[in-house]
């Protein structure tokens, strides 16, 4: 597998990672756009070019009669983490409209505690907006978002496919 380049940086991308990092900003972009995120009380922990982690914590709205995460919740979290790299890499250029077409999951210990997803994709999200932008057809991407529990361990993996069409 080829590593893909690392994307370019531009300005708007540097507002968009400073706004969503403030807390304040933050709380109140999910109150207004994903009021579920704000209950649960998912948090951005790193956004970078390449990477983003979102934290979901244990607590009685996000918990399931099992004592664990519901797993809407993870699912949540685990979006919201490839979300980010895509809403930033938007801001690159032209508008680009953005949709999950699948999701896929694996669930491989109980969720308890404070579990981080963290998406690796976001040179292929820039790669697959730029042909997107270059040719007007859509592209899609499947971004893995791995949840890890404060010991380390994975407690979830999830596969999300994202289509990307340039807007005209």
């Amino acid at each position: 597998m080829t590593s893909l380049p690392t994307p370019p940086d531009t300005p708007r991308m540097a507002q968009f990672r400073r706004t969503i990092q403030n807390p304040l900003k933050l709380r109140l972009f999910m109150l207004r756009s994903l009021p579920m995120a704000y209950l649960a009380g998912l948090r951005i922990r790193d956004l970078a070019l390449e990477q983003a982690t979102v934290t979901v914590p244990f607590k009685y709205l996000t918990k399931n009669p099992f004592r664990s995460i519901y797993f809407a919740c993870l699912s949540m979290a685990a979006e919201m983490a490839s979300g980010l790299l895509a809403m930033m890499h938007v801001q690159s250029g032209t508008p680009v409209s953005m949709l999950v077409v699948g999701m896929e999951a694996e669930f491989t210990k109980k969720a308890v505690g404070l579990i981080a997803f963290t998406s690796h994709d976001g040179a292929a999200i820039a790669q697959a907006m730029a042909e997107s932008r270059a040719t007007g057809e859509g592209r899609t991407v499947v971004c893995t978002s791995t949840g890890l529990d404060q010991a380390g361990d994975t407690v979830a993996t999830f596969r999300i496919t994202w289509s990307f069409r340039a807007k005209k």
